[in-house]
Order: C-alpha cells, then structure tokens, then sequence
C-alpha cells in the first residue's frame, strides 16, 4: 500500500498531465479545476501508485525545475520493462539521460527528464519493505 505520495510542481501542469501520460503511460485520476491554465491539485496513476501535481504557486516553495534551473529529488518508479517503458518515452521526445543499462545492484533502468526537467528513472528495482 502506498503511503507517500510525490508532489510535483509545473508552470504549465495541463500540459504536463497531457505529456506524463503520454510519454509514460500515467492515467490522469483527477484535475481540480476542470479547465483553465491553473491546476490547484491533480493525481495521476501509474499501476497501482498516485503522484499529485499541480501548478507552481507562491505560497508553497515548490518548484519546477524548468525555473529554477535545478532539481532535488529523482523518482525512482518500478516498470516490469524498463526497455520498452523507453521507447515509449523516447518516442514521446523525453529527454533521455542514459538509455537502459543493467546496474550493478540487480535493475534494469533509464533515466529521463519530463518536460519541464523534473528527474526520473524508470527501472525494475524495487526496495526491500519489511
């Protein structure tokens, strides 16, 4: 069962809600407000996890890397074929930071940028929860 749930900020978060689910295969949940250039607070779906996204907003200290000119977090999401998750994003124009390579702890994983430069690896590690 999930319990944390990434937070993720966008200067343009419709456009982001549209990219993340086509260059990863995200299922959007929801989008408060419906319509509009702002997004107060969307979910997306990835298997059986949520990440929540919204517009950047003064009031919160986050921000998207695309502005502030750095990251600092990577997520790290768990793909049974981190091969073909690629293609799908490199197809989608991500930018890929290194193709899929095995690790020498046991995955298979890449790593890519989204749109607005928020870090991401896709691969087929999966922590030890006790």
């Amino acid at each position: 069962m999930q319990t944390i749930f990434p937070i993720l900020r966008y200067r343009d978060a419709r456009a982001a809600i549209h990219w993340l689910c086509a260059a990863f295969g995200f299922v959007e949940r929801c989008c408060f407000p419906d319509d509009g250039p702002f997004v107060r607070h969307a979910q997306l779906q990835l298997g059986e996890n949520i990440i929540m996204l919204g517009s950047v907003r003064a009031d919160d200290g986050i921000a998207s890397p695309g502005a502030s000119g750095a990251a600092t977090q990577m997520l790290a999401v768990y793909v049974k074929d981190p091969d073909a998750h690629y293609d799908r994003a490199n197809a989608a124009g991500a930018k890929i930071l290194y193709p899929p390579k095995d690790t020498d702890f046991g995955s298979r994983e890449y790593h890519v940028l989204d749109l607005e430069g928020h870090p991401w690896t896709f691969g087929t590690y999966r922590p030890a929860v006790d």
